[in-house]
């Protein structure tokens, strides 16, 4: 006689949910979550991106000052008030699972910056597809492939504005080896054709709770200090990035970090068109701008 085997408890998906960290205070533009482009502001456009993205627990719009967290419930976002003193988005990430029993905490977290109003609901979705397709994973971040006419434009970018656009490079298991404001590979020669192994990064970055704890720790270190990139604190502690490819499927990637660039990112809408039809999701509101 034989014995059946007990059953396999089918796997259960991590949890993923996306944080929106907005503040007043920002230097170079005072406000900005509150400035309107094309008619809604910049901390609507986020969070209607965010709602396009599937299989997340929440989302979160993380502040510390009372007039984002009173527009963000005008439109029935979930807020959770942060401490003034966060230096970094992340650290305001953090702050928000620092008060949520634990119960109610997801396993991973996508920081979704409240300036990045041009990212595409899909990419956040590879970010979070990833996380809950691979377990292990505790860093994800993503990048997308350049052809050689957008790395002919990087370069001549690159002599006026040095430290604009970052380059990542991984292995085949697209963990990330490096990420640099230099133009990485080098070639001796080019390969021929217009697909060449050049992946320009997306500040954007998912991270499993423990990660982020793990991170929030850890003192800067030489190579973060001297790129002036974040990411390269976690993988000079060892600690692994996974690289997402994505595609922006002929959109133009723009963040909104000065009061000019609301008429670029203006321009940008009226030429490609939205993202996502914020009319629809924000018919049930009385004051959508």
């Amino acid at each position: 006689m034989t014995t059946a085997a007990p059953p396999v408890a089918p796997r259960v998906a991590p949890t993923v949910a996306l944080v929106i960290p907005s503040r007043y205070g920002s230097v170079r533009f005072p406000g900005k979550p509150l400035a309107a482009v094309a008619g809604i502001t910049m901390l609507q456009r986020i969070w209607g991106i965010a709602q396009q993205v599937k299989n997340v627990s929440g989302v979160y719009i993380a502040t510390d000052d009372q007039r984002i967290a009173d527009h963000a419930a005008s439109f029935g976002a979930t807020v959770v008030m942060t401490p003034a003193e966060c230096a970094t988005g992340t650290d305001r990430v953090q702050a928000v699972f620092a008060q949520l029993p634990v119960a109610e905490r997801p396993d991973a977290v996508v920081n979704f910056q409240g300036d990045a109003l041009l990212t595409p609901p899909w990419v956040l979705q590879a970010m979070v597809d990833e996380l809950q397709q691979s377990p292990s994973v505790g860093m994800v971040t993503p990048v997308w492939q350049m052809s050689r006419a957008q790395l002919d434009q990087l370069k001549k970018n690159k002599e006026s504005n040095p430290s604009s656009g970052t380059l990542a490079v991984f292995d085949k298991d697209r963990n990330a080896l490096y990420f640099s404001k230099a133009i990485i590979p080098y070639f001796r020669k080019l390969p021929e054709g217009d697909a060449i192994p050049v992946y320009r990064h997306i500040g954007l970055y998912g991270y499993r709770l423990d990660v982020l704890d793990q991170l929030s720790t850890l003192p800067q270190t030489p190579l973060e200090v001297a790129e002036g990139l974040e990411q390269l604190r976690a993988l000079e502690n060892g600690i692994p990035i996974r690289c997402v490819l994505v595609d922006f499927r002929g959109r133009t990637h723009w963040s909104v970090d000065a009061p000019g660039d609301v008429a670029v990112a203006e321009q940008l809408i009226a030429q490609e068109g939205e993202l996502v039809d914020f009319a629809s999701i924000f018919a049930h509101t009385t004051n959508p701008a």
